[in-house]
């Protein structure tokens, strides 16, 4: 296990760009394979999670090759994809895991997904159940509560699903067992999460109808290549934002970044504290928003966060409550025991590290409250193996007095391999 010891900054400053959407990597490797003719891929996020996407695929027959610039996908047709001789290895990657369950469902071939130990401890349930109302023969541990999954590819039938939980990975599964079953699918969930799969899907052909508060598809439809150009992740920009909000002297532009509605929780949420941040240059890039953005140190004040904003913010919370450590008065967040089922449980996790860095944290079943404080101590951080809490942790340790030593680092190379790298050049000492 590698540690990685952050000493406190005078500032960040410079311009950067941050690596390709995740979220819409895994899409493009996925919809690629199962369109017919070519998918082209610019700006595809070659972190271990997308790989682990990308490989399942090329063990299904579909050739995928990459220059290091462009990722060229021979997509195989709806139905062209071929049995895999050996497990297909999802990595840490509850994305690979949940979408792949529910692309494979609808085949006409045997399969079976595990992953790391932290993935077959996460909850399946949630995907496995509403696939099994479709037709899916899909068994696991724990009643198919985790992984490994074995999935017999049956016949599928069109459901209308009313989700517990806002999660753009049980949409998306169903949404993909939806393009084999017959007739219409419809998924409904509380809050809008994000909806990459509804804008790449329709793109490529499919039949997807959004209405408020879910989404429809009408199985049956091929799917044709297209280029994708994958903006940059704003779950990684996340990490640059609050760095260039608590660090003071700082100046930092982060160019390049997907703004897709459902996914800029963040920028609500630090605006809402009193962030400086400033949307530039505001385009579209194959269907999605995209931005510069601007970023400027600034005194920050608590709130509430709760909601509808929790989905569209979701895998930032961890980089939240290092901003919220450091604003006025007490930060409450509630709805988010979504938090508690990431890669680790992500409530927890932080409440522990910035307690060692000093920080009062309550936790509550579905989130916390953070007592800002004026500083904060260097400490020994634990990442748990999650690359979130790894990022935010650093990202905690320029403002801390004395070093901060975060341990596990390894785990970033899951989304952002280059993090390391990118931090250091935009921190002045």
């Amino acid at each position: 296990m590698q540690n990685y010891t952050v000493r406190p900054a005078k500032s960040v400053r410079g311009e950067i760009s941050v690596p390709g959407d995740k979220s819409i990597s895994h899409r493009s490797i996925m919809f690629g394979s199962i369109a017919s003719g070519v998918t082209t891929v610019t700006g595809f996020l070659r972190g271990e999670d997308a790989l682990a996407t990308l490989e399942a695929f090329r063990a299904m027959g579909v050739q995928i090759d990459d220059d290091g610039e462009t990722v060229t996908i021979q997509g195989r047709g709806l139905h062209g994809l071929s049995e895999p001789t050996d497990v297909l290895d999802c990595g840490n990657s509850g994305t690979s895991m949940r979408l792949l369950t529910g692309l494979l469902a609808g085949q006409n071939f045997f399969s079976v997904l595990s992953g790391d130990k932290y993935l077959r401890a996460r909850p399946m349930k949630r995907v496995v159940g509403p696939l099994a109302q479709m037709g899916a023969r899909i068994s696991g541990r724990a009643g198919g509560e985790k992984a490994p999954l074995a999935i017999q590819g049956s016949k599928l039938k069109g459901i209308e699903y009313d989700s517990p939980v806002s999660s753009a990975q049980v949409k998306s599964a169903i949404m993909l067992a939806g393009l084999y079953a017959g007739g219409e699918t419809v998924v409904r969930e509380p809050h809008l999460s994000r909806d990459h799969s509804e804008r790449m899907l329709r793109a490529f052909g499919a039949h997807v109808e959004t209405f408020p508060g879910g989404v429809k598809v009408r199985g049956g439809a091929e799917l044709t290549g297209r280029d994708i150009v994958v903006p940059g992740d704003i779950s990684s920009a996340a990490f640059f934002l609050v760095a260039g909000l608590i660090v003071p002297g700082s100046d930092l532009l982060i160019r390049g970044v997907g703004v897709n509605p459902t996914r800029t929780g963040i920028i609500d949420v630090l605006k809402g504290m009193g962030g400086d941040l400033e949307l530039i240059n505001q385009r579209d890039e194959s269907g999605e928003p995209v931005a510069d953005i601007r970023v400027r140190h600034s005194k920050l004040t608590a709130m509430e966060i709760s909601g509808d904003v929790v989905p569209r913010a979701i895998d930032e919370f961890p980089a939240i409550c290092v901003a919220a450590s450091l604003a006025q008065g007490t930060t409450v967040v509630r709805d988010a025991a979504e938090l508690r089922v990431k890669e680790t449980d992500r409530i927890s996790a932080m409440a522990d590290n910035l307690k060692r860095a000093g920080v009062s944290i309550v936790e509550t079943p579905d989130g916390m409250e953070i007592t800002g404080v004026s500083s904060l101590k260097g400490c020994a951080a634990d990442s748990f193996g999650d690359h979130r809490i790894a990022m935010s942790m650093m990202v905690a340790g320029l403002v801390a007095q004395n070093e901060t030593s975060v341990s596990d680092v390894e785990c970033i190379a899951t989304s952002f391999p280059g993090f390391v790298n990118l931090l250091e050049g935009v921190v002045q000492r």
